[in-house]
């Protein structure tokens, strides 16, 4: 490995420019969360981004939120990060998704209004006492002997801290695509980090190199909403943050609406007759680009039997015109961007203001880091976001979230935070990228999660805030608040558990038989009524005394849901309990999986690059195999470790 104090970042003059606890660089959803959570740690923490227009930017989808990545948010509200308090503070429209089924699916999506969400997470940053805010350009990190000690930026300026964390995003060596037309550049026609992307290579990490894109935007007057579906919010209060007040709730009537519509057989046609000018299929494009969401000339190649395909036209703002045509992201020419939105029932008149384009950038191989999201080349070097490999606002804050935390936690000498796939979403997505990497840009889905009834929307501040307390992001009254909660759930759980309903009560039975149900032959208590279907807390209330203390509806939902999937919650339990066994069995670091007779050679070459830290961990590794799991618990629990420790 080559020291970077080797390398020539540029030709300005070097000179120090200060200390800190932690460097986060680049300031987009991972970096804001990273840096916040460093500093309110009580960390002396810089922020250093190339563009401070940019800081907390959407350049893709304005929203936040949906299946899993809703949730994602609750955990980072929950843990005392920002975005559920950001999105609740600058959304234009509010909806529950999946609500007709399962709480395990349930997922927030708020609509943002992107300038406010920017402005407002960026005076939240400038306001936060430990940390200060600054734009340069990093071209190079400072490395001695392994360990990472700062950064060095484009004009020279040395900044040294105890730890740094790396989230750029796709700023890195970032190469924008529309058509034949090629150029360097970041998201938005933001600056491309280039330097950095090579001092990495030269300190011995493997790149690798993704795509994402977006579709093209359009002037929302020049929109035919007649022919149009309208896609309102909800008219029931939601809210991200477990702090926020039903009184901070948008009307209905002062929330923006989205509207739906489709392409046709036109648009496929259009797409199809001009397949040779797009990058995805004329060899332009070398990176790997999201499977869960593809550019619109993908679909129409891989579903070529789809008549249509849906488009959400999505508000960008209260204060802009400007609309995002969700569903027709793309890199084909100008020109042939114009026809295809013209061809879709609606845009038939759409100005089209800005063009949709792709965009190729580095990623760090995932398998290089550690569950903390330390680097394992490079000692106090963290990476988060995009850089990991993952798609998505919401991704890139949950990991922003942890290194933070980690770094912050490394400065200040203390042991590092882990969570486990038992424990969060955002602990599902860590073990994933670093256990198994990713091929693709990694979006987070419900079911990559096998605990997700654990997992769930409404929960996570149960989960989380003790967590978040213990690191130093949730106060005492914070937490306190959720603990008076867990004390009226679990009492009130006990009253109807206590509470019978005796056979004899006519009101009961009438209500039962209606719902095609059989009289009640034997007392039962209201807790066992509740649990079936066609019951929910407010019927049952009609017919049992009410509690003493008034309960909210947050309250009143954890009872009924803990009520209703009693025996689903306590079979996730039983097998989280299994997991953990298995967590708890260490695999020392320096073991030789070469001296291991009777693996496999694909799980030895596995483990062997991946070097899990657990035994539940490397049962997680794809291509290795459970023979090669018992082979490793018993030679793990012999202590037969490495070769150096038989001579």
């Amino acid at each position: 490995m080559k020291s970077s104090e080797a390398l020539q970042t540029s030709d300005a003059v070097q000179y120090e420019a200060g200390s800190y606890d932690v460097i986060v660089v680049g300031a987009g959803h991972a970096g804001s969360e990273a840096a916040l959570a460093a500093a309110r740690m009580g960390n002396k923490t810089l922020l250093v981004t190339i563009n401070l227009e940019m800081v907390a930017f959407m350049p893709c989808n304005p929203s936040v939120g949906g299946p899993a990545k809703g949730i994602v948010v609750r955990e980072i509200d929950a843990l005392g990060g920002e975005m559920g308090h950001n999105i609740d503070k600058t959304y234009v429209q509010m909806r529950m998704l999946n609500t007709g089924k399962g709480p395990a699916v349930r997922a927030l999506r708020a609509q943002a209004d992107k300038h406010a969400y920017h402005r407002a997470m960026k005076q939240t940053i400038e306001e936060e006492p430990n940390l200060t805010l600054r734009q340069a350009t990093v071209d190079q990190l400072i490395v001695e002997d392994g360990v990472c000690k700062g950064v060095i930026t484009n004009t020279g300026a040395r900044y040294h801290a105890k730890t740094v964390v790396l989230t750029v995003g796709t700023a890195a060596r970032g190469k924008i695509i529309i058509g034949e037309l090629q150029y360097e550049s970041g998201p938005n026609n933001s600056k491309s980090a280039v330097k950095l992307s090579e001092n990495l290579e030269e300190l011995g990490f493997d790149l690798e190199r993704f795509k994402t894109g977006t579709p093209p935007r359009v002037n929302g007057k020049t929109i035919d909403y007649s022919v149009t579906e309208e896609q309102p919010g909800d008219k029931e209060p939601h809210h991200f943050s477990f702090d926020t007040p039903d009184s901070a709730y948008i009307p209905i009537s002062e929330q923006l609406s989205c509207w739906l519509t489709y392409t046709n057989e036109g648009t496929h046609a259009i797409i199809r007759e001009n397949l040779s000018r797009a990058p995805m299929f004329s060899g332009v494009i070398k990176g790997v680009g999201p499977r869960y969401c593809p550019s619109i000339e993908d679909k129409i190649v891989r579903f070529a039997d789809k008549p249509r395909h849906q488009v959400f036209l999505e508000p960008e703002g209260r204060d802009t015109d400007e609309y995002y045509l969700d569903g027709i992201s793309t890199s084909m020419p100008e020109e042939i961007q114009q026809k295809i939105v013209h061809s879709i029932k609606g845009l038939e008149n759409a100005e089209m203001m800005r063009p949709g384009y792709a965009i190729e950038y580095d990623v760090v191989a995932p398998y290089q880091l550690h569950p903390t999201l330390e680097t394992k080349i490079i000692k106090n070097l963290y990476t988060a976001g995009q850089t990991n490999g993952s798609s998505g606002y919401e991704e890139a804050a949950g990991q922003g979230l942890i290194a933070g935390i980690n770094a912050g936690l490394r400065a200040q000498g203390k042991k590092p935070f882990v969570l486990k796939r038992s424990d969060a979403y955002i602990g599902v997505m860590i073990d994933d990228l670093v256990t198994k990497g990713t091929k693709e840009p990694y979006r987070l889905l419900t079911s990559r999660a096998e605990y997700r009834l654990i997992l769930r929307h409404d929960n996570a501040d149960f989960r989380l805030m003790e967590m978040g307390h213990h690191v130093g992001l949730v106060s005492d009254e914070r937490l306190a608040k959720m603990e008076e909660k867990k004390r009226q759930v679990a009492a009130e759980i006990k009253r109807l558990e206590e509470i019978k309903l005796k056979p004899s009560d006519d009101k009961v039975n009438e209500f039962i038989e209606a719902h095609g149900d059989n009289r009640l032959k034997d007392g039962i208590a209201a807790a066992d009524l509740l649990k079936r279907p066609y019951f929910d807390y407010q019927t049952l209330a009609e017919f049992i005394p009410a509690p003493e203390q008034d309960l909210d509806r947050h309250v009143i939902e954890q009872v009924e849901i803990q009520l209703k999937y009693a025996g689903y919650i306590k079979k996730e339990e039983v097998k989280v309990e299994r997991m953990k066994r298995m967590e708890a069995k260490r695999i020392p670091d320096d073991i030789d999986y070469g001296d291991i007779d009777g693996l496999a050679t694909e799980g030895r070459q596995k483990l062997e690059k991946i070097r899990p830290e657990t035994l539940a961990q490397a049962s997680r590794i794809s291509g290795v195999n459970p023979a090669d799991i018992a082979i490793l618990s018993v030679y793990v629990r012999q202590g037969k470790f490495s070769k150096k420790d038989r001579k």
